[in-house]
């Protein structure tokens, strides 16, 4: 199964990952109008679409996963403009965070600025040996607008994500593997190594992993443990909690079907 987009490319297979690929490679896929346009309608494709299991996000050609926002396009906004830009950008992003299937990003190549941001919105970030990551917008005489001063802090510390925000400087894949900002660094393909990765997580079961996203969600809020408890208790009730447990004690591999 595919869709048909200009800047996107949408696929899903028979285990119902689903790649997304920002296509636009002469331009080094950076984020535009079109794009952010294209990727909110995909995303809601593949919340609507139950046969899709996962969603791997990856950047056309090997040099970049998104080089950045469309400077072009950035340099003739007025200031009202730019706050509705930073608004969508943000709910979009949001969006693909809020996914209740497992997101990945495979980052292959230049990660900067609104790549990053969207890198980040992923769930999970493997890299490729060349990739580099950052948020230069201060070098623009900007602040990330697509939530880079939030989710930056939560993933790598606020005192690390002041350094790489305040200076504008990239990280290497090794460096961003060690604060934290990705999981892991492919040997060859990230693509290659988030395809395994994801491939794992679908041999469990699907309503599991959704309600692992969801809790994790409410980590470090007051609801957090009971929110917890609540999804843990709410599986009890699924053809899919039998399954596994029987399939256990019966010493085979489940047969999960999402009910």
């Amino acid at each position: 199964m595919s869709q048909s987009y200009e800047t996107l490319l949408l696929s899903t297979d028979e285990l119902g990952i689903c790649t997304l690929t920002i296509n636009r490679p002469d331009k080094m896929n950076a984020l535009n109008n079109q794009v952010f346009e294209e990727l909110d309608a995909a995303l809601t494709h593949i919340i609507e679409n139950d046969a899709i299991k996962g969603l791997i996000v990856t950047g056309a050609g090997d040099k970049a996963f998104v080089a950045g926002a469309d400077i072009s396009e950035l340099n003739t906004l007025k200031e009202e403009e730019a706050v509705t830009l930073s608004l969508r950008g943000q709910r979009v992003f949001q969006k693909l965070e809020d996914l209740t299937i497992p997101a990945i990003a495979a980052v292959n190549g230049y990660a900067l600025g609104g790549g990053c941001e969207l890198a980040m919105a992923c769930h999970i970030r493997i890299a490729s040996s060349n990739a580099l990551l950052g948020l230069p917008e201060v070098s623009l005489g900007l602040i990330p607008g697509y939530g880079g001063t939030q989710r930056l802090p939560l993933q790598v510390g606020k005192a690390k994500a002041l350094e790489l925000t305040l200076s504008g400087r990239f990280v290497k894949a090794d460096e961003a593997q060690n604060i934290g900002l990705v999981n892991q660094v492919a040997e060859n393909s990230a693509l290659e190594a988030s395809y395994d990765l994801m491939k794992a997580m679908m041999k469990q079961g699907p309503l599991a992993l959704k309600n692992v996203l969801l809790a994790t969600k409410e980590a470090g809020k007051d609801s957090g443990y009971e929110s917890e408890a609540n999804l843990f208790g709410d599986l009890y009730n699924t053809a899919d909690f039998k399954e596994g447990t029987t399939a256990f004690l019966e010493k085979r591999k489940p047969t999960f079907t999402g009910k």
